[in-house]
């Protein structure tokens, strides 16, 4: 069960937005309720586009960085790009070497493997990269806290331009350039950018150097932003600020996109030209196609796909990404399933606040995944580890709770670990096998002084207490403007008291919760996924308190409810009256 509390907001702001543009009194409440409470900042948010972006050159070290670049492009030099393997750091390769070119310049790219390479930039790479004559590296997605590997490229003559939003250590690595809104000194106004966008930046510097028509490079850049906005929505970074612009632009560009790798893509994923993807789409059905290649295989063909002129050889590559993710999900299920045993007799939070599992053999390109999975579950910050004994090393990833600050966990722990990085809700570590039980000591202690009792208690955020009689084509129009949808914007979810269940329930695929309720003689379909284990006591009359998001009835037209939790009727909610 969850706590359900609702966003407050200002009255007096409401009614503002409400006057001057002319919107529902609910829609002006969603958005003071997501910090949109200025009429020109609500235009903004509601009408983006790319003259919204900020001058890329506020950004520090872009002027040195783009001379830099320029002057490498102009002399031939070599250079290669650093990535990372998740979608992040694919995409920003992808980006910034079609930037490139587009300069009349031309990179080659390094993209690790996650398992063989482990996450992060490598000194022998960096050897290999010298001994190929390249001169000027530029990491994406990673880099901030690579040093010793930025020390050793000083030793060889190549310059390092490092791009990347991850949080910094207490010295930035001394390179020729970095190029982070979250380093010291950096007055870059927005903070919240993702790799892909930080790459972005950098490629939108570099082409607004060339004397292009204005016209050709606002066409050039929104091109781009399809790749920046699944980069974005898949880094799950606030869609808010400049992440808003892209992902707004870049979905709707999705609609017909001329890349034929893109077209590929969306093609194995079941998307048509007659649906837009939405922010959701690219999060839960592109994404994992992508990361799929980086967390079982090698993700180089991943940028590979987006780069190649050759129909049949992107189409290969959309279909083994494809087939690739249901390996991923196999096995992710089977780690999970495994976990859930061991856990069956799990101490109370109070006892046991950091969840820590390791197991031979586990695919190390999956446990992120199952850490959040049992998060989910649990509801406390879990660390899931992959053991290789020949190497007498752990690799593992972990997700946080939001009252929880994973990465200064993992730094009151820091002589432990071979290396480690991350920020608030997601971290990554590599450490010898024999000090994780010390690991598991320390992290429950360090959680245990952090956390409070309440904080195991799952927070579920509502906007706004709704009748059913306010769910029609016209509310739903408007509230469209809000999307896409992902943290800081996240889908409106509203709650109806005291509705009534139409027919018993219905379990589909023996895990998801199927029912129709009904308030004030309206009734709706409610879909609970993952929610069967629920339905005991459920039964045609019961009365329920329902909270939900909605969205279109692909099947039977019209809108259904997604709930996002049910709990036995108690009245009317002291909620917010949002209509009206």
């Amino acid at each position: 069960m969850k706590h359900w509390e609702y966003r407050p907001f200002a009255a007096a702001e409401a009614a503002r937005l409400q006057s001057e543009h002319g919107i529902s009194r609910l829609l002006a409440v969603l958005l003071v309720q997501r910090g949109i409470s200025d009429p020109e900042q609500a235009g903004r948010f509601l009408q983006p586009s790319l003259s919204h972006l900020h001058d890329p050159g506020l950004m520090l070290g872009m002027r040195k960085a783009v001379e830099r670049l320029r002057g490498a492009i102009a002399k031939k030099e070599r250079i290669l790009i650093y990535g990372d393997y998740d979608v992040d750091g694919t995409t920003s390769v992808v980006i910034l070497r079609k930037a490139i070119e587009l300069a009349g310049g031309a990179a080659g790219y390094h993209v690790p493997h996650r398992v063989k390479e482990g996450y992060g930039m490598r000194e022998d790479v960096i050897e290999q990269a010298s001994r190929d004559h390249v001169r000027l590296v530029i990491s994406v997605d990673t880099g901030i806290r690579e040093s010793d590997v930025v020390d050793r490229a000083n030793e060889l003559g190549i310059d390092c331009i490092i791009t990347d939003h991850h949080l910094p250590e207490a010295a930035v690595p001394k390179a020729l350039a970095v190029l982070n809104p979250n380093q010291p000194g950096c007055g870059y106004p927005d903070k919240n950018l993702c790799g892909v966008g930080v790459a972005f930046k950098l490629a939108h510097a570099l082409l607004a150097g060339l004397e292009w028509p204005p016209a050709k490079l606002g066409r050039v850049l929104e091109s781009m932003l399809k790749i920046v906005a699944i980069g974005t929505i898949a880094d799950v970074v606030p869609l808010l600020g400049e992440n808003r612009v892209f992902s707004k632009i870049g979905l709707a560009g999705l609609r017909e996109p001329r890349n034929i790798g893109l077209q590929a893509l969306l093609g194995v994923a079941g998307f048509s030209r007659a649906k837009l993807p939405s922010a959701g789409d690219v999060a839960f059905r592109l994404a994992p196609r992508i990361n799929a290649a980086g967390r079982m295989d090698t993700a180089g063909e991943v940028v590979e796909l987006f780069t190649t002129p050759d129909v049949a050889r992107a189409t290969a590559i959309a279909e083994k990404l494809n087939g690739l993710n249901s390996d991923r999900q196999g096995a992710e299920q089977q780690i999970v399933r495994e976990i859930l045993e061991r856990l069956r007799e799990i101490p109370p939070p109070t006892e046991s606040p950091f969840i820590v599992e390791a197991g031979e053999g586990w695919h190390a390109g999956v446990i992120g995944i199952v850490a959040s999975r049992i998060v989910e579950r649990y509801h406390r910050p879990t660390l899931v580890l992959s053991c290789n004994a020949d190497a007498g090393l752990a690799t593992g990833s972990a997700r946080g709770i939001r009252a929880f600050h994973l990465l200064e966990a993992m730094e009151s722990t820091a002589e432990l670990f071979v290396r480690f990085g991350g920020h608030r809700q997601a971290a990554g570590c590599t450490l010898a096998i024999d000090q994780i039980d010390e690991l598991r000591r320390r992290l429950n202690a360090h959680a245990g002084n952090v956390l409070q009792p309440d904080d195991f208690v799952p927070t579920l955020e509502l906007d706004a207490e709704l009748p059913f009689r306010s769910i029609h084509d016209q509310t739903m129009a408007e509230l469209a403007q809000l999307a896409p949808h992902g943290l800081a914007n996240p889908a409106p979810r509203f709650s109806t008291p005291n509705v009534r269940l139409v027919a018993d329930p219905r379990i589909l695929k023996e895990k998801h919760l199927k029912m129709r309720v009904e308030d004030e003689r309206m009734s709706f379909d409610a879909i609970g996924w993952r929610m069967a284990e629920r339905a005991n006591g459920l039964r045609r009359d019961t009365r329920l308190d329902a909270a939900y998001t909605i969205e279109a009835d692909t099947y039977n037209g019209g809108w259904q409810l997604v709930l996002q939790d049910f709990r036995e009727a108690r009245g009317a909610q002291a909620a917010t009256r949002a209509t009206g």
